[in-house]
Formats: structure tokens, sequence, C-alpha cells
């Protein structure tokens, strides 16, 4: 049988895990997925947010770096514990599938496919990701395995709220709203109608072919319409190839080697760095992290703020008080993370472990500086 591969791109903080998280309650009880997450930087954020979500399942999770191969060894999920698809976590850090790991991803999703037999394999990219290279390695696999794995559907998130922001600077946005199954848009919510609009154009511009669907707030889309979709972005590549059209400024379909050389230019685009805080960091509260340390943040500078806090509680004698947090674009949220040891985020006594990702430049480094000043903590990769 062959196990589907559902790829979701979309540019840093735009809502890609929320919108898999969403689809999860709304799919049979007995139909197995297992997400394959690939990060920026070695904080295991957006895994640890899927293990909260699906709470009441016996959830595995598993990371890896660029030094080790990509493993999923937990056991799977029993039938009789199992509340919710989602059946394993497998998370591929400190790199992107695309480039720097390429190969990885199939030897991780040949795990996959051994340990826990799915229904279907979701392939969350890294923000920076050009899906038509990991398009062209599932498609690679499947020949490979004769036939075990099929490149159901790329899907894009686009954030309404940021897309005309970070697209006019971005080769990496153009090129993950132009080689796509199905564009979500994501946030419409909080913009006007004649912002929406604007985007919408944009979106056109760069893929006139593709359906363009409105997310439901929270409640995501529905999985009937992203599934099942059997991809043919290769077969529209092929056709171009064959029958290249007339020279044009945009373009559906993209080139392998077009593709690849862009994302070099998007080392140039994006940096990461890393927030950390041990043992003699002061344990602040949430409101005092929320009014002096996020709300100063500059969402033209910052993409994405990440990772895990300890607070006062935990120094207390109390329930560990460890919370995961999700700040893009202005906007963030945390998450309780209940750790299966102590409370040390990444090793013994750690209190914070953040990871910055924005505009690669002088400003990201004095917003990294103010983070850590502000809750006194070092700055990590300057």
């Amino acid at each position: 049988m062959t196990i589907p591969i559902t790829v979701f791109t979309g540019f840093l903080g735009a809502g890609k895990t929320s919108i898999i998280l969403s689809l999860l309650p709304k799919l049979p009880k007995d139909y197995n997925v297992v997400l394959l997450k690939n990060e920026f930087g070695d904080v295991e954020v957006d895994s640890k947010l899927a293990e909260a979500a699906a709470a009441n399942t016996t959830t595995a999770s598993t990371s890896t770096s660029t030094s080790t191969s990509p493993t999923t060894t937990s056991a799977p999920v029993k039938a009789k514990e199992k509340t919710s698809a989602l059946t394993a976590v497998s998370e591929i850090l400190n790199g992107c599938l695309c480039c720097v790991l390429v190969g990885q991803m199939q030897s991780a999703l040949l795990e996959i496919a051994d340990t826990y037999s799915p229904d279907r394999i979701i392939v969350e990219c890294s923000g920076s990701a050009f899906p038509a290279t990991l398009a062209f390695q599932i498609r690679q696999l499947a020949r490979d395995s004769g036939g075990r794995f099929g490149l159901d559907a790329v899907v894009t998130v686009v954030d309404a709220e940021n897309f005309c922001g970070y697209e006019d600077g971005s080769p990496t946005a153009r090129m993950q709203a132009g080689y796509s199954d199905v564009i979500l848009i994501n946030k419409w919510e909080h913009v006007s109608e004649r912002q929406l609009d604007i985007v919408m154009d944009h979106l056109h511009t760069l893929n006139d072919l593709t359906p363009k669907i409105k997310c439901a707030g929270r409640d995501g889309v529905d999985p009937a319409l992203i599934f099942g979709l059997d991809s043919q972005l290769f077969q529209l590549e092929e056709e171009a190839a064959e029958h290249p059209p007339p020279s044009r400024s945009h373009s559906h379909s993209h080139s392998h080697e077009r593709t690849h050389g862009a994302h070099n230019h998007m080392d140039d685009e994006v940096q990461t760095l890393s927030i950390l805080g041990g043992p003699d960091t002061p344990l602040h509260s949430k409101a005092y992290i929320e009014e002096k340390v996020l709300s100063a943040l500059s969402k033209e500078v910052v993409y994405r703020l990440k990772g895990f806090v300890v607070f006062p509680s935990a120094a207390e004698g109390g329930e560990p008080g460890l919370e995961i947090l999700n700040w893009a674009f202005g906007r963030w949220d945390w998450t309780v993370y209940k750790p299966k040891k102590d409370v040390g985020v990444g090793g013994e006594g750690e209190r914070l472990r953040l990871t910055i990702m924005g505009e690669r430049g002088p400003g990201l480094r004095r917003a990294a500086r103010g983070v850590a000043e502000g809750l006194g903590a070092e700055v990590v990769g300057l």
C-alpha cells in the first residue's frame, strides 16, 4: 500500500504547526498520522507543541541534529490509548531538509514507515525550505521504493497579516507560494478587506493556477480539501520542460536547479541565534516577559522567537513551571509543558532556551541582545 505524504511549507511564523494540529481531531481515531518536522536551531519547540496538543495521546517524539541520522525509535501508541490521529512526531533540527540535510528526510521516511506503518505522513518544513527540492526527494524515494510512498500534495501556508511585508524581500516566500498544490490563507481575519485583496493579488500574480483557501481561524481547514490531491506539480514541470512557454516575469513551475540555487540566497535572508539562561538567570513572571521583552520586539526585524521558559513556581516547590513560548510577528502564546524529568530545559539547572530568527543583520543581533539582557541570559552565535 502506498503511504501518501503531504508536505506543508510556508514562511517563518505563517502558522503551519497550528493548522496541522487543527487537522488531527477531524480525522478518524483509527487513522494513523506521523508528523516529520524540520526546524532551524537546536530547540525542539514545535514537536513539543504537537505533544501538548495531543495530551491525551501517548505520542512518540524524537529530535535529530545534523550530526546524527533521523530516528523514530519510541514505541508505537497502543490502540486502547490512542485518542488522536497523531501516532508519532519526529523532528530534524539544525538545518534545512532541502539543502543541508538532503538525504536525511528519505532515511527518516523509511524508518517511519517501518516503525509505524502510518496511513499518512505529514512533513512540516522549516520556514526557509523550498518545496520543489523536497518534492523531488519524495518522488525519487517513491521510485526507489517501488511505490511505497507517494507525494499527495504540497500545501503552502500564507500569513495574510504579514505576507506582503516579507514577500517583497524574500525569494523564499515567493517560491513557496509559486510551487504548491493548494495555498491556505491564514490569519486573514486580522486584516481589512482591502489588505486581504492586496495579498490575494500578490498570490494570483505569483501563482494563478493554484486554489487558495481561507482558514477558519483556529479551526484550520477541512482535511478533505487538502488530502487526496495526488500532486500534479511534477507532471506540470515535465510538460513545461518539453514545451517551454515564452519568457515571462512569473511562472507557476520552477526547475530544481533554479530552486536550489535560490536557496543559497535564503542563507542571506534569515539568521538564527540562540538565547540561553543558566542556573543564575532570574525567574521572571510571565507578565514581566510580555511587557518588557515580547512587546518590545519589532516584527519588521524578528520573525520568530520560540523556546522554553521556566517560571517562578518551579523554584517554589510547586509543579514545574515550564512553558513553551511561541512568538511570531508580534503575536504570541504560551503552552504549558510538563517535562518527563526535571525542570531543566536543555541541561541541569537551565532556566530558558530560546531561538530567535529574523532578518539577517545588526537589527536582529540587537534584538537578540535586548531579549537576553531583559531576561538575564546570554546570546549564543553572535
